[in-house]
């Protein structure tokens, strides 16, 4: 088992790219102290440990002390590209729905980390799928040539229409961030950067094929329920009965406010239904 000065020897035998820290010396941080963790970019050279998320600087590396510069090693060639690095995403749109399902087939597709939330479609801000993007990027910086990929259980949980989609598309794409879908008529890992750039947009045009799809059935069955005499929408709360003890109680001097009260309606509503049936 690889202890934590063992990984910290493997990865000071590169200098690093972030804090620019030479071969042989612990990562610095901006105020010149020695940093408790090895940067992602740094440990990422290292193929047994591309894995990890975080790797720690020894305690006789004074961590959080002034930074002295180590005794000087020889610079390694730059690691050659191992197994990817798969980032895991999962979404369902309410607090009822279950996420486990997705978690299952993500921790079976072997993702580093897995980025998690149970947020609406509709809503346009979703943090932990930012966060994942933000980490495939920080992967990418580091190690150039290591493939990155987003995993998701299936598409619809990245995004609800073309534009959505088309807009991450670009992101990854512009990021050099693979996408892997685990169900649906196509699994399978792409890369927007190669031919997986016109599945993208294959996916987006299904999206919204089915998006508009689905609107036509639903003005048809309205139509339908319509033309059989059934309304959508909730039952007025003001009945026939209810308007005639309104108007009679009307009649007599009683005011809206009061009738409405007792009736249990909402004086405007009541003032409506009343206007309607002068």
């Amino acid at each position: 088992m690889t202890t934590n000065t063992t990984s910290a020897e493997q990865v000071e035998r590169h200098p690093c790219p972030k804090c620019e820290a030479p071969a042989g010396s612990p990562c610095r941080t901006g105020a010149g102290k020695v940093a408790a963790n090895y940067h992602t970019g740094r440990f990422t050279l290292v193929s047994s440990l591309k894995a990890e998320l975080t790797v720690k600087t020894p305690a006789d590396r004074n961590p959080g002390k002034r930074w002295v510069q180590g005794e000087p090693v020889p610079e390694v060639a730059e690691a050659i590209p191992g197994a990817a690095i798969r980032l895991g995403y999962a979404r369902c749109s309410t607090a009822g729905q279950e996420l486990q399902s997705q978690l299952d087939m993500l921790a079976r597709a072997n993702c580093t980390r897995v980025f998690s939330e149970k947020i609406s479609s509709r809503v346009k801000e979703r943090p932990e799928l930012e966060k994942a993007l933000t980490l495939a990027r920080e992967f990418r910086a580091a190690a150039p040539n290591q493939p990155v990929i987003l995993t998701v259980a299936e598409m619809k949980r990245l995004a609800r229409n073309a534009a959505e989609l088309m807009t991450l598309s670009s992101t990854l794409q512009a990021d050099g961030i693979q996408l892997e879908l685990l169900s649906g008529p196509l699994t399978g890992v792409y890369d927007p950067n190669g031919a997986g750039a016109i599945v993208f947009a294959v996916l987006a045009v299904a999206a919204e094929v089915e998006r508009e799809g689905i609107r036509e059935k639903t003005m048809e069955g309205l139509e339908s329920a319509a033309r059989q005499g059934r309304h959508g929408g909730r039952p007025t709360v003001v009945d026939d009965d209810k308007l005639a003890i309104a108007r009679a109680r009307r009649d007599k001097g009683e005011s809206v406010t009061s009738i409405a009260k007792a009736l249990g309606i909402h004086r405007a509503t009541l003032y409506r239904h009343l206007a309607d049936s002068a």
